[in-house]
């Protein structure tokens, strides 16, 4: 039994990184611009099938592909905010719904054209296999790799939002947009690299994918039911709702498909509606 529980404890945390770092850009992107972005999904896949690319055709270490993905994505996606949801941005939830869904099937087709709809995956490094002894128990390398570049993640956000001027200024945002905008804050600007910041952590988050589940064109709607789960449980617009909400349901799924196999991902769902029954803003969300 203690065994069981230190694997479904190490494996939780490790799929909470994964969520977490794929969510959050989504959480404060939703609580600062008000946008229903159906689409996150699809820069998580897109950055996944980038990091394939980098290290099967061009040979680029995997860590450094990672970082590749995550600074092309994050560019990239200006381009879509600019073109794309700039413009919708008043519009009514339906509309947003809409173009992003919309988004997210046209990258599906040109992911299928291009790659196929097989299972794509990476070689790691050797670093990266195997496993470390702790001492008591040894662990999969990769998952604590993954472990690491979460907790690394959140003390960087952590710093960012709490002890920067630039962070200062999006939580302002957040808490109240017209405000921010009434005192000289540039929210267009914030909109930006919010998004950019966001759509490059998800990008991040599906390149480290790929060893966990395997990457496939259905990626980017397979997964995006969960980081929906983690911001709406967590709270839009907050860094460690976020993280909570993550870790909370990355634990209790993978306890319920240790415990449980044949239900599947009943748990992580019955976790979430009955926080949502309690708390229907979230774990850290207003109102």
């Amino acid at each position: 039994m203690a065994n069981t529980a230190i694997s479904i404890l190490f494996d939780g945390v490790a799929y909470a990184m994964f969520l977490f770092i794929v969510s959050v850009g989504l959480s404060v992107t939703m609580g600062l611009m008000g946008f229903v972005n159906l689409a996150h999904g699809a820069f998580a896949m897109a950055g996944g099938y980038l990091v394939v690319t980098a290290t099967q055709s061009f040979g680029v270490p995997f860590p450094l592909a990672l970082v590749i993905a995550a600074v092309a994505i994050g560019a990239v996606s200006i381009l879509f905010e600019r073109t794309l949801y700039a413009g919708l941005y008043g519009a009514s939830e339906l509309d947003q719904v809409l173009m992003t869904i919309g988004l997210t099937f046209m990258v599906i087709a040109a992911i299928t054209y291009f790659y196929g709809p097989l299972p794509e995956h990476v070689r790691m490094p050797d670093y990266l296999t195997g496993e470390i002894n702790l001492g008591f128990r040894s662990f999969p390398t990769y998952r604590v790799f993954i472990i690491v570049i979460g907790a690394v993640l959140v003390a960087v956000l952590w710093y960012g939002f709490e002890r920067t001027s630039l962070g200062a200024k999006i939580r302002a945002a957040v808490d109240n947009h017209r405000m921010a905008q009434s005192i000289g804050i540039d929210v267009a600007r914030l909109f930006r690299i919010s998004f950019a910041l966001g759509s490059g952590l998800a990008a991040l988050g599906g390149g480290l994918a790929i060893q966990l589940f395997g990457l496939t064109p259905s990626f980017a709607i397979l997964y995006l039911v969960f980081f929906l789960l983690v911001v709406a449980v967590g709270g839009s617009g907050t860094l460690w709702g976020t993280l909570i909400a993550a870790l909370v349901l990355g634990i209790c799924d993978t306890a319920g498909k240790y415990l449980y196999a044949d239900a599947g991902g009943f748990f992580i769902y019955a976790v979430a509606v009955a926080i949502l029954l309690i708390k229907p803003a979230g774990l850290y969300g207003r109102g």
